[in-house]
């Protein structure tokens, strides 16, 4: 049986923990180690408890989610995060990602695809959800800067990505991880993970996040 993923939600309304609770409850592979109804007793708890995943609501007291994110990525950068919430302002999507959220997904999100993102997470891959996707390119000229670079411009940029790189890049894009994105192209996984290893030395970034957000910055989706 596949270790349990351990689960912190933070979410200041009681009655979404219960409800979001009863749900995972339901899924033996997930197991709710902890509730926040703040971002300051999120931190606290994530030090303590050491999760595998966060779920994160944005609108808290004391201290909101995105700040929460950034002090939990700086004490374990291993702890995956999911922004959770009702806020689609690009702004704030963008502040997830740079505080070091892995996925940001809508409250009214189906269970079995809040599941799937959760499993993906933990796996290693990055998820936004496609309404937030297509409102951050839609929406912000400093990241599409007016038109999308082609393929052959991106490519011109980072010559030293191979064709292979471009496909996995895109499938980290969609929010695929490591065992999908094997799947997907018919290799084995630990081929797969040195694909992105190298998508990340060459795009100069931190990790796949950060790998995603540049591939949507400059044009390649």
């Amino acid at each position: 049986m596949p270790e349990k993923i351990k689960l912190l939600m933070v979410e200041d309304h009681k009655l979404l923990r219960v409800g979001l609770k009863a749900i995972f409850d339901e899924y033996p592979i997930l197991d709710v180690i902890g509730e926040a109804e703040d971002g300051e007793t999120a931190v606290k708890l994530a030090k303590e408890l050491k999760p595998n995943v966060v779920l994160m609501d944005i609108g808290l007291p004391i201290m909101d989610g995105i700040e929460a994110t950034k002090k939990i990525k700086e004490q374990d950068p291993a702890i995956n995060i999911i922004v959770l919430t009702s806020h689609s302002d690009e702004n704030e999507v963008m502040q997830a990602l740079a505080a070091g959220a892995t996925a940001y997904a809508m409250k009214d999100i189906k269970t079995e695809y809040l599941i799937m993102v959760i499993q993906s997470v933990n796996d290693g891959a990055v998820w936004l959800d496609p309404a937030i996707a297509k409102i951050v390119m839609e929406r912000n000229p400093s990241l599409i800067q007016g038109k999308p670079l082609s393929r052959a411009t991106f490519k011109a940029e980072h010559a030293n990505l191979t064709e292979r790189e471009y496909e996995v890049l895109k499938l980290v894009v969609e929010g695929m991880s490591n065992n999908e994105i094997a799947k997907n192209l018919n290799i084995s996984e630990h081929i797969a993970k040195a694909h992105v290893c190298n998508i990340i030395q060459k795009l100069v970034v931190d990790d796949r996040t950060q790998a995603a957000v540049k591939a949507i910055k400059e044009g390649l989706v």
